[in-house]
């Protein structure tokens, strides 16, 4: 049977391709992923806006719109980041971007969490074994810093290749670009043994839900001071 994965669980009997994700690509999830984020990240630079609209190329309720929507999401704060450093920028447009960051990444944990879900009962009923071990990051935490690192793969190159820069600048990019590959294949190796320990039973999940404290009213003192 395939488990498919949505925003909520799916019914676990579809047959819907659209909803299953088989054996190899659930070992070999991170080489499934990044060329989702990498369509992602082109497809926000063909407009280069903040705030343009995503377009999801795919089905509504698939492991691959979640991750192209996780990586959109990356995306558009990475160049939220970019904009408010600018030296001269209206200071209330800056407060305006810094809520606007505080909200992209309280919807950027949501969306890891809903991937560790999917990973979580895609392999709830393996038997741990008594000596199993616990990982530092979940599989979606690990999912997270790939779907950064191709964001820094795209711009870097960028760089690299940026025709008015200096051909000194070009190069120092490139050494730059080439340990960021080096990165990448590592993830892909390290994700992939995470993730066939946890289905061998060598290592087990444990997901803790992230608490973004300065967002909650009754968490942040600023915020619930105010209230009264």
């Amino acid at each position: 049977m395939c488990i498919g994965f949505i925003f909520y669980f799916q019914d676990k009997s579809t047959k819907n391709r659209y909803f299953c994700i088989n054996f190899k690509a659930i070992i070999m999830f991170a080489e499934f992923a990044f060329p989702i984020f990498e369509q992602s990240i082109k497809t926000y630079h063909i407009i280069d806006d903040v705030y343009q609209p995503v377009v999801n190329p795919f089905e509504k309720g698939t492991i691959e719109y979640l991750l192209f929507a996780k990586n959109w999401v990356d995306t558009v704060q990475w160049h939220y980041e970019d904009i408010v450093r600018d030296p001269n920028i209206d200071p209330v447009a800056a407060l305006d971007l810094k809520r606007k960051i505080d909200a992209s990444n309280q919807v950027r944990t949501d969306m890891v969490e809903y991937i560790d879900s999917y990973f979580l009962d895609k392999y709830k009923d393996v038997q741990v074994k008594p000596n199993a071990k616990i990982n530092t990051e979940s599989p979606a935490w690990a999912i997270d810093r790939l779907s950064i690192l191709a964001l820094k793969i795209y711009h870097m190159n960028e760089e690299a290749t940026r025709a008015e820069a200096t051909a000194e600048h070009r190069a120092k990019c490139q050494e730059k670009l080439n340990v960021l590959l080096d990165q990448k294949n590592d993830m892909f190796t390290s994700i992939s043994q995470l993730i066939e320990d946890i289905e061998a039973g060598d290592k087990y999940m444990k997901v803790y839900k992230q608490m973004k404290m300065y967002n909650d009213e009754e968490l942040n003192p600023v915020l619930y001071q105010n209230k009264k």
